[in-house]
């Protein structure tokens, strides 16, 4: 009996064909719309997800900040006109006090940041990024080393003129050639390359704010830059002439338990306001309260999606009632034949239940294959990363069906409660 009541569904449909058609137009654009924005709006948030990631859940980080150009700009400005050095940030003494102080620590790690022209024979980067930091950079901050060796701890004890380059300053300044043991100047002084590491992908350069490259940065130990660059920066421009003064830009904190990171960051910041009570110099940022930040905008952002595409999958579902509800005027006389040859209300309620759910599961078959195409053809046209969950191809599909079944129980049982003498006499 399912067999056959399958089989008259199919062939109403099909003789209305054009009908059949725009009707489950809404549901393809509903399934279609809802894979497609829940696709592409995780690809958006799983690269600024993954650049949290990298800054390490256990971390927390340290960065000097510049006082804003409104604060003591006046005093700022007089001492640079009488010749002083703007001196402002994290400095040694910080480091070694956060080292001895906290105890929930298992590494940390300083780090300078120095603007320096790097040349390799015809070969150069006008302004490279060189980071000059200690042997456990590497393991803190997560990165993997391509190929030689990272600066160790014998390279700060002597001070030795190392360098490790990034898979992008290894390439522009070398091309294809191997850079280990190789020479490179780095402002006036010769560096020998000891090691590459491996490509991070498109990711933001430590202590940047403005979108770098990491894979361009340079890395030299830290004791080598304090001697060959010291401390103070000087920049001229327009005739004016300003120094400045930073001895770190960035002190990187490790937790050994992650339960710990706001602890420990509430007490480095205590610490540090001990030293520096005047103004607030620095900012700490907690890598692990801005994942479980980012994963909550992630939800809301996906629930706001689905929610604007489902609209779209209501208005097909009100599309198939109403045409549903047509059907059932047309076909009233064949409902009263129905009726009076023995079929009773239940036979009726399950024909147009049947034709509602084959509406439904085609368009939601269809809307699938636009949904997932459409990505595709995102990331291809714009090269932006879409991410497809099989939960929301399950969740569009199983979605239309479900409005089918809804929307088409009222045309159902409105057909099923006919009167089958009223129903023989329509004409």
């Amino acid at each position: 009996m399912f067999w056959n009541t399958l089989k008259v569904g199919i062939k109403n449909l099909l003789l209305r064909k054009l009908r059949s058609l725009l009707t489950v137009l809404g549901v393809i654009l509903g399934v279609g719309s809802v894979i497609a924005m829940l696709a592409i709006g995780e690809g958006s948030k799983r690269e600024a997800l993954e650049q949290i990631r990298r800054l390490g859940a256990n971390n927390v980080i340290i960065r000097s900040v510049k006082p804003a150009e409104g604060e003591n700009q006046g005093s700022s400005n007089a001492s640079q006109q009488r010749g002083f050095v703007l001196e402002y940030g994290l400095t040694y003494k910080d480091f070694d006090r956060l080292v001895a102080t906290i105890p929930t620590l298992s590494e940390a790690v300083p780090m300078s940041i120095i603007n320096k022209y790097a040349v390799r024979e015809t070969h150069w980067i006008p302004n490279a990024k060189i980071l000059a930091t200690t042997s456990e950079y590497l393991q803190v901050k997560n990165i993997e080393l391509g190929r030689g060796r990272f600066i160790s701890g014998v390279d700060n004890r002597n001070a030795w003129n190392v360098a490790v380059l990034g898979s992008g300053a290894a390439e522009r300044l070398f091309k294809f050639e191997d850079p280990i043991g190789k020479p490179i100047l780095l402002g006036d002084d010769v560096y020998r390359v000891i090691g590459v590491l491996a490509s991070r992908g498109d990711t933001a350069a430590a202590g940047a704010s403005s979108g770098d490259d990491a894979n361009d940065e340079i890395y030299i130990p830290l004791s080598c830059a304090q001697r060959r660059f010291g401390e103070i920066k000087m920049q001229r421009s327009s005739g004016s002439f300003s120094a400045e003064k930073t001895q770190l830009n960035e002190i990187t904190l490790k937790v050994a338990d992650s339960s710990v990171v706001s602890q420990t960051a509430a007490m480095a910041r205590k610490i540090l306001l001990a030293a520096h009570p005047k103004e607030e110099d620095f900012r700490l940022t907690i890598p692990l309260e801005l994942l479980r930040r980012a994963e909550e905008e992630k939800r809301i952002w996906n629930l706001v999606l689905g929610s604007i595409a489902g609209i779209s999958l209501l208005v097909g579902g009100i599309g198939i009632m109403n045409i549903m509800l047509a059907n059932v005027t047309e076909r009233t006389r064949e409902i009263g034949i129905r009726r009076a040859i023995g079929a009773n209300r239940w036979d009726i309620t399950v024909q147009f239940l049947v034709e509602t759910v084959l509406l439904s599961s085609v368009g939601g078959t269809m809307g699938v294959a636009l949904g997932v195409s459409i990505p595709f053809l995102v990331s291809y046209l714009f090269a932006l990363e879409t991410v497809i969950s099989w939960w929301s191809v399950c969740l569009a599909f199983g979605i239309s069906v479900g409005i089918g079944i809804v929307f088409g129980i009222y045309p159902a049982r409105r057909a099923a409660m006919m009167d089958p003498i009223e129903a023989l006499r329509n004409e």
